[in-house]
């Protein structure tokens, strides 16, 4: 299921930006949602070299996919010592099963997900039994000008070992860029850093730091050849302010849940959705259309089916694939929550579901 995100920058016609997780064999897109929290104290870390050097407080992070039949890989940023890790929530979504590997001491680690913001594309993971662990060295990004150097740091290819990087400058602030997924599904992103840095797949949740070797960011996506409006080509990468990112991070966890962030297990209902579309490839009609059914999940108990359209949920009209997610991450694993469906021959149904723990949204 490859992300695709558009920004306002470009010329028609060519304005791909790729999300940055590195995706293998990704088939069946989640559609249950989950809950958030807020407040960590990001631990100063050592010194860091850029410019090829090492930058400790960086980990490559390994996700399986099960109900999507996939992996996933990224980056994340070591924030505490004992093994809070930030990363881009894409990095995790629909993860059934994490491993993250500290650079720094070589050790791989068990890991679950704390909390997400899905509008911000940012999540904590909480790596089991992990101490003394080398953190990154948190600065901002409120100093940073068009024209300053930067090095990006990451796992391009998702191959792991030592982070790969990419230098170059920043081309712009407060940038904006629209990410949409094969649903149709669409979020946007603000205030992002731009940068020339050739960022590639793996590495999402990536630190971007300045010439000073402090963090100022965190990679989240990606574009190549397309045009800018005086140039025939550029590479150009996102990144989240790292202030605005650790700010998440410590709402998350100190556990304040909100409209977008979700904190602990995520509800899970089995179902995949998509928009309801016309011969024409125009969206039609009200609704979700049931894509794939989770066996032994909640609505497959309820007797939905592929081909059912899922009208309603919990008494609120549903149209997009993101409104139902933002429903769902309101709930927790252990909540009932009434849906209604359409089938195949036009018959009205409505049932009560048992939320279960699902993957992260």
């Amino acid at each position: 299921m490859e992300r695709r995100i558009f920004t306002s920058r470009l010329m028609p016609g060519a304005r791909v930006v790729l999300l940055l997780a590195s995706m293998l064999a990704c088939a069946l897109p989640a559609a249950a949602g989950a809950a958030l929290k807020p407040a960590v104290k990001v631990a100063a870390g050592t010194s860091v070299a850029t410019g090829g050097g090492s930058v400790p407080g960086i980990v490559d992070i390994d996700t399986s996919l099960g109900y999507q039949q996939g992996a996933a890989a990224g980056t994340g940023i070591v924030l505490t010592s004992t093994g809070e890790i930030l990363t881009n929530n894409h990095v995790i979504r629909g993860e059934t099963n994490v491993k993250v590997t500290d650079i720094d001491n070589g050790h791989t680690y068990a890991a679950k997900v704390v909390g997400y913001d899905l509008a911000a594309d940012v999540a904590v993971v909480q790596l089991k039994n992990a101490s003394n662990l080398q953190t990154a060295r948190i600065g901002s990004s409120t100093g940073a000008k068009v024209g300053d150097t930067v090095t990006a740091y990451g796992n391009a290819g998702g191959v792991g070992g030592t982070p790969s990087t990419a230098g170059g400058k920043i081309v712009g602030l407060g940038r904006s860029i629209t990410a949409s997924d094969d649903s149709g599904d669409s979020e946007k992103l603000t205030g992002l850093i731009e940068t020339n840095a050739a960022l590639e797949p793996g590495d999402s949740g990536g630190p971007i730091v300045d010439s000073s070797g402090t963090v100022i960011g965190m990679d989240t996506a990606a574009s190549s050849s397309f045009q800018l409006e005086f140039q025939s080509s550029a590479s150009r990468g996102y990144a989240i302010p790292i202030q605005k990112a650790t700010a998440i991070a410590a709402q998350i966890v100190a556990g304040h849940s909100s409209a977008t962030i979700h904190v602990g297990a995520t509800g899970f209902m089995g179902v995949s959705v998509e928009p309801q579309r016309s011969f024409f490839g125009d969206q039609s009609g009200g609704g979700l259309m049931v894509s794939g059914v989770v066996p032994g999940s909640p609505v497959e108990k309820a007797g939905l089916e592929p081909g059912d359209v899922v009208t309603a949920f919990d008494g609120t009209v549903i149209d997009t694939p993101s409104k139902l997610t933002a429903l769902v991450i309101t709930k927790a694993p252990g909540d009932t929550v009434r849906i209604h469906w359409i089938d195949a021959f036009g018959t009205a149904h409505s049932s009560t579901l048992r939320l279960v723990s699902g993957p992260p949204q």
